[in-house]
């Protein structure tokens, strides 16, 4: 544990786990480039096990960005700037597609780490085990919001589990046309890239009690040093390359195929 003091507040895994995250993300918007905006068949990419993939990495990187967020000084700031920075992509987006972003994953992070900022007090009350258990079990109690459509009707979401119990939102919740950021939504709803509250939330703050572990050097030891340079420095420019990576996709693909 004496290397991670030394090394200040930086946990190597933490930055090659979220750089191995950003990356997955990556290849996942080429191929949905390459599908929706240049035409091109992908089969995997209608796969139901690539889909679960997707969420298994773009929850890697929530849990990790609510475990950095111990680390910052000010995640009510940072918040603004990350929001403020996906509301950018929101009206840059409709340039490069015909679809839009209305709360990707920038929105949500933004608006997670402020409401972070804001209750870091009362989410301290917990102590972090219990912190992560909690808030690991709502993430799941709120998997199922989303309204779906089998049998040829529309059934609203529920808060539950499957086959166990279940409360059931009201219709009215999704027409009201602005609870889109909970996961509320009718089905002419429709944004390229979308992470409502629920259930990420839940994932994020876990996120943030894993960080008190991480932040007191309570994690095995080879959890602190660099292990993969190179990853480790594409974890620490997230959000940057996610702000980049598609542009530049996107003229790639452009030179090739036009």
């Amino acid at each position: 544990m004496e290397n991670a003091q030394k090394k200040g507040s930086r946990v190597g895994i933490l930055d090659e786990l979220r750089g191995f995250a950003i990356i997955c993300m990556v290849v996942y918007h080429a191929m949905y480039d390459l599908k929706y905006i240049f035409g091109l068949d992908v089969p995997v990419f209608f796969d139901g096990w690539f889909d679960v993939i997707r969420d298994i990495f773009a929850g890697l990187f929530i849990f990790i960005s609510g475990t950095v967020c111990r680390y910052s000084s000010n995640n009510i700031k940072r918040g603004a700037q990350c929001f403020f920075i996906g509301m950018i992509m929101t009206f840059v987006m409709p340039f490069f597609s015909s679809g839009t972003i209305l709360f990707g994953i920038l929105h949500f992070l933004g608006v997670s780490m402020m409401l972070f900022g804001l209750g870091q007090k009362l989410f301290d009350l917990l102590p972090s085990w219990v912190g992560i258990a909690v808030s690991v079990l709502l993430f799941v109690l709120t998997m199922n919001v989303r309204m779906t459509y089998s049998g040829g009707m529309l059934h609203p979401g529920y808060f539950g589990i499957p086959n166990l119990f279940q409360l059931h939102f009201p219709m009215e919740a999704y027409n009201v046309g602005v609870l889109f950021p909970l996961g509320l939504h009718d089905s002419g709803f429709a944004s390229a890239d979308y992470f409502p509250m629920m259930p990420w939330f839940f994932l994020f703050i876990a996120g943030s009690y894993f960080g008190i572990i991480a932040k007191d050097g309570r994690l095995p030891k080879f959890c602190y040093p660099t292990h993969i340079k190179w990853l480790a420095v594409v974890g620490r420019y997230t959000i940057w390359i996610y702000v980049l990576h598609q542009p530049i996709i996107y003229f790639i693909f452009s030179l090739i195929f036009h």
